[in-house]
């Protein structure tokens, strides 16, 4: 069934179904409606690949994680989708598993124009490069940035909030804190271990380089760099994990330990992920706004499609401490 047979059973032009079909108020409401009327009788389906020569659109919009299986990503997905959905675009979800080459490749999609647009949630290619294909190409990185670059991006100030939650366990009484740091290649990793220590160097602490373990994002390795903390002389009293999956398997190295989370060792996280107020004791964390970020990021990309000029490049959203009961005050404090 082609669109002329459409506008034949129809008594109209093809002309007037691709209207129907793409800008319906431009058409009365009885023609639309005698349209509709065929389209659903027949079962019409508009040919995509002929849309596209049309329109040289593909009403796809490309969104590229670092790694699918992480629960953080998931909310942030479901604000791009509903924008997107509600405008008219289909989202194509492309998982780099943390593989720069693997980002490009997503990214040479864009390049073949086989998508409108890309959200980026990692950013790990090389600046400028990245830069250059902004300034011809709908793009909009969000959770994941590069400091000072030009690139649309929506995300927390996450040295700012690094600061907030490592100053939450100062306030407890705690004196000696570990972080167990996010891959530090990665900006975000760079950022949250920068305001752990501008928190602990804000209140004249020792920051042991003992006391600093980098892991991979995952609660394994939270789990693995917490045991090293704990075989140490001195071991600490309160450990900042980069993320809420490393901090619950922080909890668990302190458990398996005989220790109790928080009188032995408090423990705070990062995402406020769902799991993060089910784990036992539930865990202290900063809370991102996950939905809002992927909303503002989807409508910055479409304001980019329709070749609108933005007010400005870089959307810093609220953050929020979320205290629970891995972090609460110890008494007799050592």
């Amino acid at each position: 069934m082609k669109m002329s047979d459409v506008a034949k059973l129809a008594n109209v032009s093809p002309a007037t179904v691709s209207r129907v079909l793409s800008n319906p108020d431009l058409v009365s409401k009885e023609t639309r409606e005698k349209v509709m009327e065929v389209i659903n009788k027949v079962n019409y389906k508009p040919h995509i690949v002929a849309r596209q020569f049309r329109t040289k659109e593909t009403k796809i919009i490309l969104v590229v994680v670092p790694d699918i299986t992480s629960a953080f990503f998931s909310r942030v997905l479901r604000g791009i989708e509903h924008v997107a959905v509600k405008n008219g675009y289909q989202v194509i979800l492309g998982d780099t598993e943390n593989d720069t080459d693997r980002e490009l490749e997503y990214i040479n999609l864009l390049l073949q124009k086989q998508a409108d647009g890309m959200v980026l949630l990692t950013a790990r290619q090389d600046k400028e490069k990245l830069e250059e294909i902004a300034e011809h190409f709908p793009m909009v990185l969000a959770c994941e940035y590069m400091d000072g670059s030009n690139v649309p991006t929506v995300s927390i100030d996450n040295i700012s909030s690094a600061r907030k939650v490592t100053e939450h366990l100062i306030q407890q009484g705690h004196t000696k804190i570990a972080h167990i740091t996010g891959p530090i290649n990665v900006v975000l990793g760079r950022d949250r271990l920068r305001g752990f220590q501008q928190a602990m160097m804000s209140h004249d602490l020792e920051i042991d380089s003992a006391y600093i373990q980098e892991g991979d994002f995952t609660f394994e390795s939270g789990y693995n760099q917490m045991l090293k903390l704990l075989a140490l002389e001195a071991p600490p009293t309160a450990v900042f994990a980069f993320n809420d999956e490393m901090g619950m398997g922080a909890i668990k190295a302190v458990k398996d330990s005989n220790l109790l989370v928080p009188n032995d060792v408090a423990i705070v996280g990062f995402d406020n992920i769902k799991m993060a107020s089910v784990i036992e004791p539930n865990l202290t964390t900063i809370d991102q706004p996950k939905y809002e970020i992927g909303k503002k990021a989807m409508e910055l990309l479409l304001n980019l499609i329709n070749g609108e000029a933005l007010q400005k490049k870089r959307f810093v959203m609220k953050d929020e401490l979320i205290v629970r009961e891995s972090s609460e005050l110890v008494k007799n404090m050592p």
